[in-house]
């Protein structure tokens, strides 16, 4: 493998990396006596800084290297996700957040061991560290495309794996010290270096295009074919399209809900803060400050969309399009960084998606190690006898390295994965999170609008759920002989089907009393 990188991306890098290490330095914790203080920053984690943290977890690299290429593909139909969005927040901070505070959750899964049974509390926490495993190894797997390509100047697996392991290694050196507190701090650091490589590359594509803003923006509202790329609305009711209104509404809001109510990777920040208001106030400015950011990325696909298909646009001189690098396919905006960015800021860009890898994946580390812990360890040990609290904090940093070592191995995996589903990236991401999210929602449903459920029904349908989104895998669905339209349901769907029978499947005996 070569480098493509010239002296100044690596200047640029080596920069970053500096960043890196005086961020973590100066945000380590001086010390760190308690798991609360581990997990959850002591609860003192403002709603501003919550947002942020909230955000970049969330618009990880599947946006960075995704949102162009849905750009390029589509439209600005995307961003109407956020209207899904709402609903969950809403859903989430009325019913969720303030009954996590009530009983000082340190994982969201407690709730379910008092409305249950300790046994479903640990089932529910399995089910999550599966779920992210296959979540957070995809977004790893997506920034190792990235990073191998403009590093090493490859796509194969050696390229890959090494790629992914720069990437595990670094989040977990500014996790493993200081626990949540570190995260949240070095999320703030990450979010604004891939905020600003992102702006850069958006500034660089306006100019580069001879038209004036007004011509691009009527060239934009009338694309080949009628199409209108600035459309923000999708109404067909076509169950193959993900972002459509109907999936928005029905699909994304579970997927939200999902996400920031029983996916303690995202919760865990907002029950960082000092009461429940505080969190559910970060829950919606994390909300509301993802628009702007999702802007900027499809914006990039859709200046992408004019530099390689506009002649008219471009006086003629459009870019010569490559969908494919060492027989691999690759994204439009991916094939813009390798040939048309100049050095420097090729680096900055590596360095945005290195970021966004990093404050997610720092992130589900500490999330992962949490539920170990608290979920399945600290039971163990007192029934045992019990240890000092500094024993636990110790056990969280190993636990964040047995998670940092699945996550690697999924990201490996998705290599493989990813090629054999043909899926666009940002899909991709999204649809790998769906798997445990369906069983989850069909569980937190059943405990807090119904009194039935026992034990058993709440594993059978973490289980029913899990399978349920397993069989509208167009491979699974085709291997099992189950009709073809199910395999061409796009993600939101796929989710609203597990969760009906998972909600139908926990609920349907009568809670033990």
């Amino acid at each position: 493998m070569t480098s493509s990188f010239a002296p100044l991306d690596w200047l640029v890098i080596g920069a970053y990396v500096a960043v890196l290490f005086a961020g973590g330095w100066l945000f380590k914790p001086r010390h760190t006596g308690n798991t609360r203080e581990y997990f959850l920053a002591d609860g003192q984690i403002p709603a501003w800084m919550a947002a942020i943290s909230v955000l970049s977890a969330t618009q990880s690299a599947a946006t960075f290297i995704g949102g162009p290429d849905y750009g390029f593909r589509n439209d600005y139909t995307y961003i109407a996700g956020n209207f899904g969005g709402l609903i969950g927040a809403l859903f989430v901070a009325h019913y969720l957040i303030p009954r996590f505070y009530a009983i000082r959750a340190t994982t969201v899964y407690e709730l379910l061991e008092m409305r249950f049974s300790r046994q479903a509390m640990r089932a529910a926490g399995a089910m999550f560290l599966v779920g992210r495993m296959f979540a957070g190894g995809a977004r790893v797997y997506l920034a190792a495309i990235a990073v191998s390509m403009v590093m090493f100047a490859s796509v194969d697996a050696q390229g890959i794996v090494l790629a992914a392991a720069l990437v595990m290694l670094a989040a977990f050196l500014f996790t493993f010290a200081g626990g949540l507190k570190s995260v949240i701090l070095n999320d703030l650091l990450q979010f604004a270096i891939y905020l600003g490589a992102a702006l850069a590359t958006l500034v660089w594509l306006w100019t580069s295009i001879p038209a004036s803003t007004g011509e691009i923006v009527h060239g934009l509202a009338n694309a080949p074919g009628g199409v209108d790329k600035l459309r923000l609305f999708d109404w067909d009711m076509d169950f193959t399209r993900p972002f459509s209104m109907s999936a928005i509404i029905l699909g994304l809001s579970l997927l939200y809900i999902a996400s920031t109510g029983t996916d303690q990777d995202v919760t865990q920040r907002l029950l960082a803060s000092p009461d429940a208001r505080t969190g559910s106030r970060g829950l919606i400015l994390s909300l509301v400050a993802t628009v702007p950011i999702v802007f900027v990325f499809i914006t990039i696909g859709l200046l992408l969309h004019v530099v390689y298909q506009r002649p008219e646009l471009m006086q003629g001189k459009v870019l010569q399009l490559g969908t494919t690098f060492e027989g691999q396919k690759i994204s439009t905006f991916m094939h813009y960084i390798l040939t048309e960015l100049p050095a420097g800021l090729r680096g900055l860009v590596t360095t945005g998606v290195f970021a966004a890898a990093i404050a997610t994946t720092n992130s589900a580390l500490n999330a992962m190690s949490s539920v170990m812990v608290q979920d399945f360890y600290r039971p163990w040990k007192d029934r045992r006898g019990g240890a000092e609290e500094h024993h636990f904090v110790q056990a969280g940093r190993w636990g964040m390295a047995i998670a940092g070592l699945a996550m690697f191995a999924m990201a490996v995996a998705s290599f493989y994965w990813q090629r054999a589903s043909d899926k666009p990236l940002l899909e991709f991401a999204l649809q790998v999170m769906v798997f445990a999210y369906a069983g989850l929602l069909g569980v937190y449903f059943t405990a807090l609008f119904t009194g039935r459920g026992t034990t058993g029904s709440v594993i059978a349908a973490l289980i029913s759920g899990f399978a349920a989104v397993a069989c509208c895998q167009p491979y699974i669905a085709a291997a099992l002989g189950l009709p073809d339209w199910l395999g061409t349901l796009a993600f939101p769907w796929q989710l609203c089907i597990g969760t009906i029978i998972a909600t139908l499947v926990c609920a349907m005996p009568k809670a033990r009393t």
